[in-house]
Formats: structure tokens, C-alpha cells, sequence
């Protein structure tokens, strides 16, 4: 299992090397990972993903995108795979799931990126003035003033 998102909130299952995956048929939010450095157990994300079957997405490499995996990544053998299905989730669910994901990551082979940060013409600026006055300590024998 592996942890993506704001605050690592969404457990994935995996990663797996892709090369070797067969997906289940099932929806769900994917991420492709490779590892920059092939010594260590850290992944990148390179792409991300949502599919209501995920058996239907021509993996392994069949797949619209898998040629620049595939580049990223450095060979075939290096790209990896995990998956997130959204318990009670529906299609909108998973596309939110990807879309921040993807406005996390950044990842590099998705056509479309999305922006994470909040504009002031979205919600308006907003600043807030103290409403508690600092805390002050007393010690056992002093009394209120």
C-alpha cells in the first residue's frame, strides 16, 4: 500500500510493476510511478488517472499515454502501477480523486494539469484580526487582578 494526495489521504494498493499487472474489473483512480532513484523505494508520479473498469484501459501498454511512461520511466520494466477504489465512490468521486491528484503531483505525462491554489476572485481576500488577547500565566498564588 502507498499513500497519495493532500496529506497522504487515499490509500492505493500497490505499486506493482505494470509490466506484470493484470488489472481487475473494476472502478477506480490509478497512478503510474516510476523510481528515480532505482535503489530506493520512493516513487514518482507520472500520471494519473480514473476508469469505471479498470480492465478496459488497455494496460499494460496499450494504453494513449504509455509511450511517454514508458520515456519517463527509462524501459518498460521500470514503470509501476497503483490503484484506489473509492468506497460508496462514483465516477464524479474518482474524477475529484484525480484531478487533486493530479494538481499535487504535477505528473509530467497527463495532458491536462489542474491548479491546487485558491485565487482571491474564487472566494474573495480575507484577513482576520485577533479575537483573543495573548494567554497569560499566573502562577498558584497570584489571584486576578
Amino acid at each position: 500500500m502507498i499513500r497519495l494526495g493532500s496529506l497522504a489521504g487515499y490509500p492505493f494498493d500497490g505499486p506493482r510493476l505494470l509490466a506484470g499487472w493484470t488489472p481487475p474489473p473494476v472502478a477506480a483512480v490509478y497512478a503510474i510511478m516510476y523510481k528515480p532513484e532505482p535503489e530506493k523505494e520512493n516513487y514518482a508520479v507520472i500520471y494519473v488517472g480514473h476508469a469505471d473498469d479498470l480492465s478496459a484501459q488497455r494496460f499494460p501498454f496499450q494504453h494513449p499515454r504509455a509511450a511517454c511512461w514508458i520515456q519517463r520511466a527509462g524501459s518498460k520494466w521500470k514503470v509501476y502501477v497503483c490503484s484506489f477504489e473509492v468506497p460508496g465512490g462514483t465516477r464524479a468521486h474518482r474524477e475529484q480523486i484525480a484531478r487533486e491528484l493530479t494538481a499535487v503531483y504535477r505528473p509530467s505525462c497527463n495532458e491536462q494539469q489542474y491548479d491546487h491554489a485558491w485565487k482571491d476572485e474564487w472566494i474573495g481576500e480575507y484577513s482576520a484580526a485577533p479575537t483573543t488577547a495573548p494567554v497569560t500565566r499566573r502562577g498558584p498564588d497570584q489571584r486576578p487582578g
